[in-house]
């Protein structure tokens, strides 16, 4: 299929804001021109504004420069449908103030498309149901998130206060080195200065971030992998909740549903077992007890409060159920 030299220069547009060199042989390739004609619809981006800077020799190649002003933004297909459904689900982060800018965001985006990609966007969020935050004291603020990742960047010192499980407040200096996310929490690793050690950090519970203005150099985080090291604190971190459950069906057949809960199997009989689960969020543990309920009628001995959030849990799922 022939493409008119507008719509070839708006591929070549779309692939050089990938901001990486691109051999004029491959661009060529790509487009399915020569390298002549590559080097023609360049001249006419540069003739247009856009700032095409190219580097000679072996590794050399072209690239959209960074300049003073922000050129109009040329998605693909995938690509367009991939930032409508990020923008969507970015709603949904546990990041105050993020909801209602991403939904902004992703209007303007949806009003963009066209209707063969609206379609497959809207398709996606029909389908797809989110269940209500359990809680809202795991929200983090958005300027946390920007002083870190600045820090990180940047290797800055930073001093906050830390709420830990049981509401006493420290304060603590350290060298931030890199954020995690972990289904919707955030945690960051860092050098805590003062206690000589790695330390991961909620950053729900981080209060009044600043940063120093002096600079560390950076070091090598335990194991190199700092998604790893999270994995590792969090799984030897005490639970705050620990619940008693009678499971009305042999142990062997909801094993696999147990799988990804943290359990400990307490009794086993013939019809039932004994099982007690925990999590540090009261809301999760109602969300696993629910889970469990799919495959077996489940009893919760204790604590009491389980079983009102889980009361809850289903009165909320039944009034989106009835308002579908």
């Amino acid at each position: 299929m022939r493409i008119d030299s507008t719509g070839r220069a708006l591929q070549l547009l779309s692939l050089l804001q990938t901001h990486r060199f691109w051999p004029c042989a491959e661009l060529a390739t790509r487009l399915g021109v020569t390298e002549r004609t590559v080097r023609r619809d360049l001249d006419r981006l540069r003739e247009l504004g856009y700032p095409v800077d190219s580097i000679s020799g072996r590794h050399g190649g072209y690239r959209l420069a960074t300049g003073a002003h922000v050129p109009p933004l040329i998605l693909d297909d995938e690509e367009a449908v991939a930032v409508a459904i990020g923008l969507r689900y970015g709603a949904e982060a546990a990041v105050s103030g993020i909801e209602e800018t991403s939904l902004r965001a992703l209007a303007k985006i949806e009003a963009l498309l066209p209707h063969r990609l609206r379609r497959r966007v809207s398709a996606l969020h029909s389908s797809v149901a989110s269940l209500p935050r359990a809680v809202d004291d795991d929200v983090i603020h958005s300027e946390s998130l920007s002083v870190f990742a600045a820090a990180c960047r940047d290797h800055e010192h930073v001093r906050f206060d830390y709420r830990r499980r049981h509401s006493d407040i420290s304060r603590r200096h350290v060298e931030p080195h890199q954020l995690v996310t972990a289904e919707r929490r955030w945690y960051l690793v860092a050098w805590d200065g003062d206690r000589r050690d790695w330390r991961t950090f909620r950053l729900d519970r981080i209060q009044e971030p600043r940063p120093v203005g002096s600079h560390f150099t950076p070091r090598t985080i335990p194991g190199g992998d700092a998604a790893e090291f999270v994995a590792s604190s969090i799984g030897h971190t005490a639970r705050a909740h620990d619940a008693t459950l009678v499971i009305h069906r042999p142990f062997a057949e909801i094993e696999g549903v147990l799988r990804w809960a943290d359990h400990t199997l307490r009794e086993e009989h013939a019809e039932h077992c004994v099982v007690g689960i925990r999590n540090e969020d009261l809301g999760r543990l109602a969300m696993t007890v629910a889970e469990i309920a799919l495959d077996a009628p489940v009893s919760v001995i204790e604590p009491p409060e389980l079983a009102g959030a889980i009361e809850r849990l289903a009165t909320r799922l039944t009034d989106r159920e009835r308002l579908a």
